[in-house]
């Protein structure tokens, strides 16, 4: 059966529309369609409210408790953010920029006035301030509206930020690393929110093909019988059931003289029905084209890197399939051969992310493109276990290394992003679970300890490497508008890892040198 697919359809839209965002040093932003003003819980209230009084605002329903908004109309419409005790970090100013921006949905032009804000938080800089404010208005205003006929969406067409005169400066650059890392997020929530007929492991290398230029990156693409050829078991036998041919898609940054090395693995399953241990039809099972969130966040975050001037070479390896049910798909008891000679027996066709990623953990640790040596450190990133949902929930992540500087780095860049993890302890003792009567291990263990058991069978793969596991199930979607995460795919992980490659540090005790 053929369907018709407008061949004009792009999966990156975000890309075509970009706000224009200026910092300018005090005044007033009168041209502006909407202003935010914070308003604490208690105290005086911010100047240009006229006669407003804490009475007024109460009788409103307004108390000035975090996040919460009031709109007054105008000829500029002044959006009340409230701030509860105030605003003391980057990411409380995020949220209220992000709560502004969704009270003030209907307008195009926005203004922020960081005055006050830097004058009463004495930790936040002026970049940091900036940064936030410019990422909470774009991604807040984020709409993944491709497919809609008449979507009745208001673009943020221009952002305004106002800061004294002697922090413009730093201002700006933190404006200009704000828009970049937005940027990098509205692509991976792009590239997830696409429906896997639009968007198969084909269409994605084709799209990541036509892109990767733009943004100083280099692309290898491996098509069915070139990863025969390389041996990847893993994804071959979870492509076995689909029409649709495999990708394994290679991207690569190198900057001049390369600060180290750092491989990124993500999985890619485009769409992923359980394969022959078939998904129940419900809310999770449509969700499944999100299964390719690690894949997406791992080139969107690549895409930054060159922009945020990152000193460490990176290599993507994304795998990227669906996962089919058919009369060629594996079954449950098959052994797959795994790239490095490791055999795997499936007990569970949904437990094939693993699998995919073990190729590419592989292949990343036999790369010695950079000093003849293998790279220093590699992270993985996978929507992988419902485990980490129902532990964490859907704001935080779960992240596992082998290695505490790799956790302490990738903790960094989570607390400096607002994409929260927690780290599990990769406890070895559950490692006997995953033995198999008729292969090297399995892909599943017991009942419990779902993550740990995941992570788990990844490090039977990277070598010693020093490494690093997100688990980022849970965070993958927002099912209704959440401050600056929009309905539909979160692009949980794209920030992140930006974050992480450009200030990546391998340090002596993670070199992996021969």
């Amino acid at each position: 059966m053929s369907v018709v697919i407008d061949p004009a359809f792009d999966p990156v839209p975000s890309l075509a529309a970009e706000a224009s965002v200026r910092v300018i040093a005090g005044g007033a932003a009168d041209d502006a369609a909407a202003a935010a003003r914070f308003v604490r819980g208690d105290g005086d209230l911010p100047a240009g409210l006229g006669d407003l009084s804490r009475d007024a605002l109460a009788a409103a329903g307004f108390t000035g408790s975090k996040n919460q908004t009031l709109v007054l109309p105008g000829a500029q419409l002044r959006v009340l953010v409230g701030t509860g005790d105030g605003i003391k970090t980057a990411a409380h100013l995020r949220d209220a920029v992000a709560a502004f921006t969704r009270a003030a949905r209907e307008a195009s032009e926005l203004a922020v006035d960081l005055s006050d804000v830097l004058a009463g938080a004495d930790e936040l800089a002026a970049a940091d301030a900036a940064l936030a404010v410019t990422e909470g208005a774009l991604l807040a205003r984020y709409r993944f509206d491709a497919l809609k006929g008449d979507p009745h969406t208001v673009a943020l067409e221009a952002l305004t930020i106002l800061v004294p005169e002697a922090d413009v400066e730093a201002a700006t650059a933190g404006v200009e690393r704000g828009k970049i890392l937005a940027r990098s997020a509205s692509v991976a929530r792009d590239l997830a929110n696409t429906p896997p007929r639009h968007l198969s492991a084909e269409k994605f290398a084709e799209v990541i093909e036509r892109l990767a230029p733009d943004f100083g990156l280099d692309v290898e693409v491996f098509d069915r019988a070139q990863l025969i050829e390389l041996g990847a078991g893993g994804l071959l036998g979870v492509n076995a059931g689909s029409v649709e041919e495999p990708r394994m898609i290679k991207v690569s940054y190198r900057p001049a003289d390369p600060e180290g090395h750092l491989a990124l693995i993500g999985k890619g399953i485009m769409y992923d029905s359980g394969g022959i241990s078939l998904k129940p039809s419900n809310a999770m099972h449509a969700a499944m084209k999100f299964d390719m969130m690690g894949a997406g966040s791992v080139f969107s975050s690549m895409i930054a890197l060159r922009d945020l001037g990152a000193k460490t070479a990176v290599t993507g390896w994304l795998m990227c399939t669906d996962n089919m049910p058919s009369g060629s798909a594996t079954k449950l008891g098959d052994v797959l051969t795994i790239r490095g000679g490791k055999t795997v027996e499936v007990k569970n066709t949904d437990a094939e992310g693993r699998l995919v990623l073990a190729d590419g953990l592989v292949l990343a640790t036999e790369d010695r493109t950079i000093d003849e040596r293998r790279p220093d450190a590699i992270v993985d990133i996978a929507t992988l276990t419902g485990a980490a949902m129902a532990a964490l929930g859907t704001r935080t992540a779960a992240m596992l290394a082998n290695n505490d500087e790799v956790a302490a780095q990738l903790q960094a860049a989570a607390d400096a992003t607002d994409e929260n993890i927690w780290r599990f302890p990769l406890d070895h003792r559950y490692r006997e679970q995953l033995k198999s009567n008729v292969a090297d291990l399995s892909n599943i263990g017991g009942q419990y300890a779902g993550v740990i058991l995941a992570a788990l069978f990844l490090n039977e793969f990277v070598d010693d490497t020093p490494w690093g596991h997100l688990d980022i199930a849970g965070t993958m979607q927002a099912e209704s508008d959440d401050l600056w995460r929009s309905v539909g795919s979160t692009g949980f992980g794209a920030r992140l890892l930006a974050e992480y490659a450009t200030n990546f540090v391998a340090s002596p005790a993670q070199t992996t040198g021969e």
